[in-house]
Formats: C-alpha cells, structure tokens, sequence
C-alpha cells in the first residue's frame, strides 16, 4: 500500500473524522459545564443578598438581638 492507495486515503479520512467527533464530544461538555457553572453563579449574584439576609437575621434573632 502507498500514500496514494485510495483505501489508505479514505482510511485516514475516516480516523480524522472520528477523531474530531470524539474532539467535538468533549468541547460540547465542558461548554455544557461552564454554561451550568455560569448559570450557578448568576443564580447567587442574584438571589444570594437574600439568602445571607435571611440567615442573618435568623442569628440575630437567636441570639437574642431582636
């Protein structure tokens, strides 16, 4: 077999593609896992004030503040 076989060409086509499938499987993951970080984040940049006041006043009431 040469370089020029076509079944050696359509052999390495065929490993390239699956390799960049493979390559593309794992991009789409960690995309997925950085967008679900992303999402966590805005969820405590938003909400987050409320839930340390929430528990703030819960101490302070245990404590015996108010």
């Amino acid at each position: 077999m040469t370089a020029s076989d076509p079944l050696q060409q359509n052999i390495r086509r065929t490993t390239g593609q699956r390799a960049l499938k493979a390559i593309r499987a794992i991009v789409d993951e960690e995309n997925r896992s950085d967008a679900e970080t992303a999402g966590t984040l805005r969820w405590l940049l938003r909400y987050g004030w409320i839930v340390l006041l929430v528990i703030g006043a819960l101490l302070g009431r245990l404590m015996g503040v108010y």
